[in-house]
């Protein structure tokens, strides 16, 4: 039904209007009495065998929610409902900033992908605080820290403590981000010596914490094999908990879509179906060269649940989607949960 009837409706509006009006309508419909059970019972699958514990946390399945979606820390126990394991809320920020120029979301239905430039548009971390606070989590959440795009590289250490501190009493566990392409000099971040420095000032950070909460590192899919090393020497130098594997891609190699359209949308991550396999490369990269030693979460390019099992297969932990989410519906998390407990 979502793909015959529901999608060809939404993709009739541009996708940052449909992404407002699916978040209103998940808050407003959700307040109906009845509606809540009503999606959980629809979708959610409970199941002792899909149960999982990772870094010293347990989750109730390893499908999650990638980072990008809920941008504002309002609708995660809307979403919850769908049957998602975890849910990871932002990137956020010290400061709300309105992220980049609009138009900045981009449909490529041919190649089942997305282009964004968003540019961590989000309201900052007092209000992420706020509404955890109102709100109380009925799942596992994630918080997704990065800096402000005017704090320049040298400060960014600043940013990402400022975020800790604040939503250290209200998430289960935080994803240090220096991937996003969208953030201009934000990849140096990636480098060696600057992740040493940041994530040693936040296991520091921690330490001061009277309880401890598990740290990970989300990268890219353009680090070359030499860098990818380099990132597990910093894992394993620093303690860090684990990797997120991986955001978005800016390469734009082996699409559907005609050159011409690509040049005319411009900058910008891409994600869905082509960055399936340089994901699942990296993530089985990362793994072997570990000793499957550092948990790693997969995100990119699961569009079923085949492929959902080979990022497992390839030593994934936990899963992610978003595009998956937005091309294949709410359905899709039900149909992976059902794959990993054999049932199709």
């Amino acid at each position: 039904m979502y793909k015959t009837l529901v999608r060809p409706l939404l993709f009739l509006i541009p996708p940052e209007t449909v992404h407002h009006l699916v978040v209103a309508l998940m808050r407003t419909g959700f307040r109906i009495p009845g509606v809540a059970w009503l999606v959980r019972k629809c979708f959610v699958i409970s199941a002792p065998e899909l149960e999982t514990e990772v870094f010293g946390l347990k989750f109730p399945n390893r499908v999650g929610l990638a980072a990008g979606f809920d941008k504002k820390a309002n609708i995660y126990n809307q979403l919850a409902a769908f049957g998602f394991g975890h849910i990871e809320i932002g990137t956020v920020n010290p400061l709300p900033q309105p992220g980049n120029p609009k138009p900045r979301l981009f449909r490529l239905k041919k190649d089942k992908a997305l282009i964004n430039r968003m540019g961590f548009n989000n309201p900052g971390v007092d209000v992420f605080v706020q509404n955890l606070k109102k709100e109380k989590p009925n799942l596992i959440i994630g918080g997704n820290i990065g800096k402000n795009t005017l704090t320049p590289n040298e400060k960014a250490i600043e940013d990402y403590l400022a975020c800790f501190h604040k939503l250290f009493d209200h998430v289960d566990y935080f994803v240090i981000n220096v991937s996003c392409p969208n953030i201009e000099g934000l990849a140096k971040l990636q480098d060696k010596g600057e992740l040493k420095k940041i994530i040693t000032e936040i296991n520091k950070a921690g330490t001061e914490k009277p309880t401890r909460k598990p740290v990970l590192l989300k990268i890219g899919p353009d680090l070359p094999d030499d860098q990818l090393d380099e990132v597990l020497a910093v894992v394993k130098e620093t303690g860090i908990d684990g990797i997120i594997a991986t955001n978005t891609i800016t390469t734009r190699d082996h699409l559907k879509t005609s050159k011409s359209e690509i040049e005319k949308i411009g900058k910008g991550g891409l994600s869905g179906q082509p960055l399936k396999d340089r994901s699942t490369y990296t993530i089985k990269y990362l793994v072997e060269k570990s000793g499957g030693t550092v948990p790693v979460i997969g995100v990119g390019g699961i569009m079923s649940p085949e492929d959902a099992m080979e990022k497992i297969n390839a030593g994934a932990s936990l899963v992610q989607i978003y595009t998956g989410f937005v091309y294949e519906g709410p359905g899709l998390i039900k149909k992976i949960n059902k794959k990993m407990l054999g049932r199709v």
